[in-house]
């Protein structure tokens, strides 16, 4: 089977973006039905694909950022390791500063936490609040504060 595609670049990258935010759309959703958690899924991991094709190492992170929340959002504690995981390759490889390596580590952290390991847990969240001290935008700040608010220590 051939990995070939006819896609353009454009084509790539509005598929990306729109697969991202349709994605988030349905992660927002409180009532979501299992036919809706699996478009969530199949729609998270499709985009991140399209970012390998079209992106760079910032919309790799974001992606495997999405993916890894998503799973986390769904209690699958493993399966959110498992991106967020890939992600920190990602922020030690290009060295992600502020805030993409706050969400580095809130990956992390939120995946430890479903899988009940607490100081790993820990060590991340405290790396979080280390980058948000490098994040030069207040609302991004007060985001990424937030998000870290919701991860029970």
């Amino acid at each position: 089977m051939s990995t070939e595609t006819t896609f353009t670049k454009e084509q790539h990258r509005e598929l990306a973006v729109s697969l991202f935010n349709r994605t988030w759309v349905l992660m927002d959703k409180t009532d979501r039905t299992e036919d809706e958690e699996l478009e969530m899924i199949h729609m998270a991991h499709t985009s991140r694909y399209h970012w390998g094709v079209v992106g760079d190492h910032v919309n790799w992170s974001r992606g495997e950022w999405q993916i890894s929340r998503m799973y986390a959002l769904i209690g699958a504690g493993e399966a959110a390791l498992k991106h967020a995981l890939a992600n920190k390759r990602i922020h030690d490889h290009y060295q992600l500063t502020g805030f993409d390596a706050a969400f580095v580590a809130e990956a992390l952290a939120r995946a430890y936490r479903l899988l009940g390991e607490t100081e790993h847990m820990k060590a991340h969240l405290a790396y979080a609040h280390q980058q948000v001290a490098h994040i030069e935008k207040e609302s991004d700040r007060d985001y990424v504060l937030a998000e870290l608010a919701t991860i029970s220590r």
